[in-house]
């Protein structure tokens, strides 16, 4: 189940929050507990046994490991929970793509391949495992205590508003609410116009945007349609899955944040308006900010970071934390790719890249690294490196500029993209985002203006939702 969808917005959404409303405070955790349970289940209730049953395994591990005493212990039990977490990654996420790599090989040597079985990729599962590092990992460092007891672990590693597509939460950031919290009127009404304007972004502007891509993005599309591709058709595409992915995954994150605050959380943002970046280092501050977080503090961090003797080993390190990101999200070469281009423009930033675009100007700056975004982008739009070597060879061809096909109504959205995506950094409305985004102490009358506009925002994307048989999802990857 997904939060975009006829049967949360109109049936699980509102009798769940019914029922969390009549249930006491102190049975509040086990509503929400059962409710996430029955949540994920619905889409995956095979692998809920799986979740269920590691959590158990990784939470007594983290247990023993806080009781230790010896140095040499508590790293074995760090050892063993990082590795068990890994390896669970490992088997239904990449498994696959080892053995296609592998038989990829063998078949081009003339050899017999493998036969495999493939393993079905569990819906969210990159931020299952992540949280559960981060929960052993900080209990190891003495950053966090362990969980009073294993419902309250259950309950931060598979509470549905982000379980499916984050934020990335720490466990010591919600820890003293998870155990006691209290939604006031205000948080239920701010929950509810984060939520509102997340799924506006989401159901309105990403979908109409993913129509004009999935023109060229979808997986049926054959080899031979890269091949033809016009330069017209390839930068069409490539704009609207640029603006499609961000108001996709900024719009779930507006709507975890959302129904979180609802109900007393206060999940970490993860976007601020990444497209205004002046360089790609800058981006990565902006974009995706609690997976930024988890590679500086258990991947960039660990490695060494930029205490290294060389320029040469930082630089490395911050190329191996961007390629594991790229694999992050997905397991396929051009996420590995995706990566990999990435690293390397933040290791130009490092190198004098992102002073030069400074000495630019502001405009400069950040229309060349939108550009780079858009670019790179396009490695991690499709399904193959093959097709992408296609599509990149158009987009830079100049060939057929009048051969296109265009979706009437992604005309007008481009313009309600770009300005939402760029002109909100902008003084006077940058204090209108940040009245809709981010105030805490609304006046009643701002409170009856503000649920009308949401209540009406909600409405139409309601509508927009069960009217339209077109709503992509495009998380199953991570």
């Amino acid at each position: 189940m997904v939060f975009s969808t006829s049967i949360f917005l109109l049936l699980f959404l509102p009798l769940f929050l019914l029922v969390y409303e009549l249930t006491p405070k102190k049975l509040k955790n086990y509503t929400l507990l059962a409710a996430s349970i029955l949540f994920y289940a619905w889409g995956a209730p095979k692998f809920i046994f799986v979740l269920i049953g590691f959590s158990v395994i990784n939470y007594f591990v983290v247990n023993l490991l806080s009781k230790q005493t010896e140095e040499k212990k508590r790293k074995f039990f760090l050892t063993l929970s990082v590795t068990l977490n890994l390896l669970l990654l490992i088997v239904f996420k990449y498994a696959n793509f080892f053995v296609h790599s592998i038989n990829d090989v063998l078949t081009a040597l003339g050899m017999t391949a493998f036969y495999w079985k493939e393993i079905a990729l569990p819906i969210g599962i990159s931020f299952f495992i992540f949280q559960s590092i981060t929960y052993c990992v900080d209990v190891f460092r003495k950053e966090s205590l362990p969980a009073r007891n294993y419902a309250n672990y259950l309950l931060y590693i598979i509470s549905f508003p982000q379980l499916i597509a984050g934020p990335i939460v720490r466990y010591k950031t919600i820890a003293a609410e998870i155990e006691d919290r209290r939604a006031t009127y205000d948080d239920k009404l701010i929950g509810f116009y984060r939520f509102s304007i997340g799924l506006a972004k989401k159901a309105i502007i990403a979908n109409f945007m993913a129509m004009q891509a999935d023109m060229l993005f979808n997986g049926s599309v054959s080899l031979e349609k890269f091949m033809a591709l016009s330069t017209t058709e390839a930068w069409l595409g490539v704009v609207a899955f640029t603006f499609q992915i961000y108001f996709d995954f900024s719009g779930y994150s507006d709507m975890a944040i959302g129904l979180g605050r609802m109900m007393g959380f206060h999940y970490p943002e993860n976007f601020n308006n990444p497209y205004i970046s002046k360089s790609v280092s800058e981006f990565w501050k902006r974009w995706h900010i609690t997976l930024g977080d988890f590679m500086m503090n258990y991947l960039y961090i660990p490695l060494g970071g930029n205490r290294t003797k060389t320029k040469a080993r930082h630089y490395l390190n911050l190329w191996i934390v961007f390629l594991l990101s790229g694999l992050w999200h997905g397991a396929a070469w051009n996420f590995l790719f995706w990566g990999a281009f990435h690293g390397i423009f933040i290791v130009l930033d490092k190198m004098g890249f992102q002073k030069l675009l400074k000495r630019l100007g502001t405009l400069p700056s950040v229309i060349i690294t939108f550009f780079i975004v858009m670019v790179v982008w396009s490695v991690f739009a499709v399904d193959s490196m093959e097709k992408w070597w296609y599509l990149a060879k158009a987009m830079f061809a100049f060939r057929d500029l009048n051969t296109f096909m265009i979706e009437p109504i992604f005309i007008p959205m481009i313009f309600i993209a770009v300005f939402f995506a760029f002109f909100f950094e902008l003084t006077p409305l940058k204090k209108v985002q940040n009245f809709f985004f981010y105030k805490d102490n609304y006046t009643n009358r701002q409170h009856i203006f503000v649920f009308t506009l949401m209540l009406l925002l909600f409405v139409i994307s309601v509508a927009h939702v069960t009217a339209s048989g077109f709503n992509p999802f495009i998380y199953f990857r991570f």
